[in-house]
């Protein structure tokens, strides 16, 4: 498998979580930027970044996922799933509609 196929794989996975959750979500298919997967909920925006293994967010891809945010009013969120089988949620970016009524 390359890394292409696992990291779009992630996405997929990423997608259906949120889905099961109640999002309404999309991907940004062979992007190359800082948001992979776009979710929307109760008017709510969540913008995530997908990694998996050893892969590690960029510098300047965790400044523009937080600038997405901001710029969106939307949540940031790094989803990074483990060789293991784990996975770790980071929030990088919290707005101010991203809060709990």
């Amino acid at each position: 498998m390359t890394r292409y196929t696992k990291g779009r794989a992630r996405e997929y996975r990423t997608m259906t979580i949120l889905k099961e959750e109640g999002w309404v979500v999309s991907r940004s298919a062979a992007s190359h930027g800082a948001v992979d997967v776009f979710a929307a909920k109760d008017g709510r925006l969540l913008l995530i970044q997908v990694k998996s293994g050893r892969a590690r967010v960029k510098k300047t891809e965790l400044e523009e996922l937080v600038r997405w945010g901001s710029e969106s009013g939307g949540d940031a969120e790094v989803w990074h799933f483990k060789a293991g089988g784990g996975l770790e949620k980071r929030r990088v970016y919290v707005s101010n509609r991203g809060q709990a009524k």
